[in-house]
């Protein structure tokens, strides 16, 4: 069985998408219309940057779901089960046939300009913490919320020994000196604009909830597996309230792939820009088939 899984913010880099749309009528058409449902030219932010322009929240994360939506449609990719990573799980839910790729679109846009505007009214932070349980990490947040008065969280669950954790300035700093006074591999500090996936992206949570309530979710064709609950589901109810709690929750990625592994899938195909999921399912899981689409 084959899984299909969509990368998140991270994977963005300038020129991303430019060889398909030169090469692509399909590739090219979601791209111009993309620029259309937007009225700007993301399209230029993705092929001629700049990078910092780029790598803003509000304009990363439409062009990822774009540049990933309009690959699996060009090379028409079928799939037993899906599942994407943060905001890849926006690109799973249209692949699976749950929303349009217009509403998609309009969703992603939306949530990024939130998020952004989240990480401006509530000022926050992420770091990678490497070589150290899940557990251990846990602690350590809980440790370092008590000392500062402030929270941090794990943010993501992207592999076994590899976390990034999220939250106030201060405590994530405090969480970093706890995990090398630990003995964790690498601790490091992330150049991110926000605290995402952690409490302080509560900002964003009501309008964005507001916005997806509004929407009428269509049953997948495949099960979609959420971040939030690391389960795979066909039910389009649950597959609404996953999209809107893994905004402020953390990103399950070590569970939904032993799941998803669990369900029968042997092969697994990032589809999008970059290879970092590749990367992750290669340190989880044994005896799959690994394989990517840029």
């Amino acid at each position: 069985m084959k899984a299909l899984l969509f990368p998140g913010q991270g994977s963005q880099t300038v020129g991303m998408g430019q060889n398909h749309y030169n090469s692509s009528s399909a590739f090219k058409k979601r791209i111009d219309q993309a620029d259309e449902i937007l009225s700007y030219d993301l399209s230029s932010i993705m092929f001629d940057g700049p990078q910092e322009k780029l790598t803003q929240t509000k304009f990363t994360q439409p062009a990822i779901f774009v540049h990933s939506y309009a690959l699996f449609e060009e090379l028409k990719l079928k799939a037993d089960m899906v599942a994407g990573h943060s905001l890849g799980e926006f690109s799973a839910i249209a692949a699976a046939g749950v929303l349009s790729f217009q509403e998609t679109l309009k969703l992603v846009s939306l949530r990024g300009k939130l998020m952004q505007e989240a990480g401006t009214q509530q000022p926050g932070t992420m770091a990678a913490i490497i070589g150290m349980e899940d557990e251990v990490v846990d602690q350590i947040c809980e440790n370092a919320t008590e000392q500062i008065g402030k929270p941090v969280v794990a943010a993501n669950y992207n592999s076994p020994g590899q976390l990034v954790i999220s939250g106030d300035v201060d405590a994530v700093k405090k969480a970093v000196d706890l995990a090398k006074e630990e003995g964790c591999r690498l601790a490091k500090m992330l150049p991110v604009s926000g605290a995402f996936h952690s409490p302080l992206m509560e900002p964003a949570y009501q309008a964005f909830k507001t916005k997806v309530d509004e929407i009428e979710f269509s049953e997948p064709n495949v099960p979609v597996f959420s971040n939030y609950t690391a389960e795979g589901t066909k039910d389009p109810e649950i597959i609404k309230q996953n999209v809107i709690m893994q905004l402020t929750n953390p990103v399950q990625w070590t569970k939904t792939l032993n799941n998803m592994q669990s369900a029968g899938a042997e092969t697994f195909v990032e589809v999008g820009p970059g290879k970092v999921l590749q990367g992750l399912v290669k340190r989880t899981l044994k005896n799959v088939t690994i394989e990517g689409y840029e």
